[in-house]
C-alpha cells in the first residue's frame, strides 16, 4: 500500500445530493486544438477577484454536506469520496494535457510545496506530478473497488481504520487539486473550466472542514484562497 509525504521545497520544484460537474465532459474533456494561451497573471492568479466569483452555480455548501437524517456517517463519507474522487479526476483529466514530465517535474503545491509518495517499501520517491497524480489516483481507485473497503452490499459492514483511510484519500485529491492551483489555474482558465474548479474545491473544503478530514497544517498552503472563497 502506498503513501504520501510532504515538505517545502525550493524553487519550482498532490435521500442524498452531490454537485454536478458533468458537463464538464461534454464542454472541455475532448482534446481542444482551438484553445488560446492563458493570459499573463501574477504568480497566484486564482485570487484575483474576477477569477474568485466564477462558479458553476450558486450553491447552498452547507445543506448540501450536511449528513442527511437517519443516514449513517460512514455511508455518507463512502458516498461523498467516491464523488470527490470522480470529479477530481473530471477535471485533471481535463487539464492533463498541460502536466507533464517537462512541465511537472515535480509534484508541488503552493508556498513550495513537494510532494513525495512513499512505496509499499517504505521508500520515498520524488516524482513529476504526472506520476504522482498517477500514483495517487490509482490508489484511490484500488480501494473505491475493494468490498472490504468501500462495501456496496447493504448488509455489510465498514471496516475498522475506514476513517483513516477516507482522510488518507482526501488528503491524496486536495493535493491533486493544490498541484492544479498552482500549476494548472492559467490553463484552467484559458479552457474556461475554472468555474468548474472554483465549485469542487469549494464543496470539497468545506466537507472536509465539516467533517474534520483533512490537518491544518496540510492545507495551510492554500489558506489564502480558501478564506477568499468562503467569504
Amino acid at each position: 500500500m502506498g503513501g504520501c509525504q510532504s515538505y517545502n521545497g525550493s524553487g519550482d520544484e498532490a435521500s442524498t445530493t452531490t454537485a454536478n460537474y458533468s458537463d464538464i465532459s461534454i464542454l472541455k474533456l475532448r482534446k481542444n486544438n482551438n484553445v488560446q494561451s492563458a493570459p499573463s497573471l501574477e504568480e497566484k492568479p486564482y485570487l484575483q477577484e474576477h477569477f474568485l466569483r466564477d462558479h458553476i452555480a450558486d450553491i447552498d455548501l452547507l445543506t448540501l454536506i450536511a449528513l442527511p437524517h437517519d443516514l449513517d456517517q460512514q455511508e455518507w463519507m463512502a458516498f461523498n469520496t467516491i464523488s470527490f474522487f470522480q470529479n477530481t479526476t473530471l477535471l485533471s483529466s481535463a487539464l492533463s494535457e498541460f502536466c507533464t514530465l517537462t512541465t511537472c517535474p515535480t509534484a508541488s503545491g503552493p508556498g513550495n510545496k513537494v510532494y513525495e509518495w512513499t512505496d509499499e517499501n517504505g521508500r520515498k520517491l520524488k516524482c513529476s506530478a504526472p506520476l504522482y497524480t498517477d500514483y495517487a489516483m490509482s490508489y484511490i481507485q484500488e480501494l473505491l473497488t475493494d468490498e472490504n473497503v468501500f462495501p456496496t452490499r447493504a448488509d455489510a459492514q465498514f471496516p475498522p481504520g475506514f476513517m483513516f483511510l477516507v482522510q488518507k484519500v482526501f488528503l491524496l485529491l486536495f493535493r491533486t487539486l493544490a498541484h492544479l492551483y498552482r500549476a494548472h489555474y492559467r490553463d484552467a482558465i484559458a479552457m474556461e473550466i475554472h468555474p468548474h474548479l472554483n465549485t469542487l474545491f469549494t464543496h470539497f473544503i468545506t466537507f472536509s472542514h465539516a467533517f474534520k478530514l483533512l490537518e491544518p497544517s496540510e492545507t495551510a498552503p492554500l489558506d489564502d484562497l480558501i478564506t477568499a472563497l468562503m467569504q
